[in-house]
């Protein structure tokens, strides 16, 4: 088959119409062309690798780092309901990045925790490192043994919000890290809720999800998370059902707001491109 009707009969795979090839004719997919410097695409059952470019590499990770703030305040077993308070402690100094709460704010630990994860709030996370036992250097370093536990040799934590640079990890290692996280039904319940509001004082202000994939009906998401700064460029990470494989995505380094955005739907392409030629196959 020449490469044009190859490329023709693709195209009308993609396009959903049907076709009937003789035996043996049925052309490949290409992978995608991805854009972010770093990627890894696995299958989560089986630990197959079906994407991965420059995966072993150590980069910043931006508010990635949440997941692992999340897992080491779930795995002390606090008081969800215990009030936390935003104090003046908890605004960002380092790169004076935007929040909407203001100091003052009181929230449950579950809320604290809700944001960090869904609306990536640097406050939030901040305030759940202060109020950890022994606060956030004792929170750090057990972020930091976690990691160890799971055999992440190319991550290191220096803060619980993501903002410092020295926040950092690979590609296959945050695949490691979102497989992990899943286990904990709160991280993947919270960080894939599309909006909530939050009682602030005499107001209530709404949040959205930072993954805007997570509000698509046509994505199926178990769990989800973004990143940036200037350091690391726009970062996501998910775990997702494509093809009707369960699929962890990690996705680092894009640039260009929406690249980790289509990035993630070429993968989603692809894969269900290639199932249909799969399914087509005699």
């Amino acid at each position: 088959m020449s490469s044009r009707l190859a490329s023709f009969v693709l195209g009308l795979f993609c396009a959903g119409f049907p076709i009937n090839l003789p035996a043996g004719s049925i052309p490949p997919v290409r992978p995608p062309q991805l854009r972010s410097a770093a990627f890894l695409v696995q299958d989560q059952r089986t630990g197959e690798v079906l994407l991965t470019k420059r995966a072993e590499i150590s980069m910043p990770i931006a508010s990635i780092t949440k997941l692992m703030t999340a897992m080491v305040v779930l795995d002390a077993r606090l008081d969800m309901n215990a009030s936390v308070a935003v104090e003046e402690s908890d605004r960002d100094t380092l790169r004076y990045s935007h929040s909407r709460l203001p100091v003052g704010t009181r929230l449950s630990r579950r809320e604290a925790l809700l944001l960090s994860l869904m609306a990536s709030e640097n406050r939030a996370a901040h305030a759940l490192g202060r109020t950890f036992p022994g606060g956030i250097e004792v929170l750090v370093k057990a972020m930091n043994e976690k990691a160890r536990a799971l055999g992440l040799a190319d991550t290191k934590f220096d803060d619980p919000t993501g903002l410092s640079d020295k926040n950092v990890s690979s590609a296959r290692d945050l695949g490691a890290l979102v497989n992990a996280a899943c286990g904990y039904p709160e991280i993947s319940a919270f960080s894939t809720t599309p909006e909530t509001t939050v009682q602030i004082g005499r107001r209530r202000l709404s949040f959205i999800n930072t993954d805007a994939l997570v509000r698509n009906p046509r994505w199926h998401i178990g769990l989800s998370k973004t990143g940036y700064l200037d350091d690391a460029g726009r970062c996501l990470v998910m775990q997702t059902q494509l093809a009707r494989r369960p699929i962890l995505i990690v996705l680092l380094n894009s640039v260009g707001k929406n690249t980790r955005l289509a990035d993630a739907n070429r993968i989603k392409r692809w894969m269900e491109a290639s199932n249909s030629l799969e399914k087509g196959r005699p």
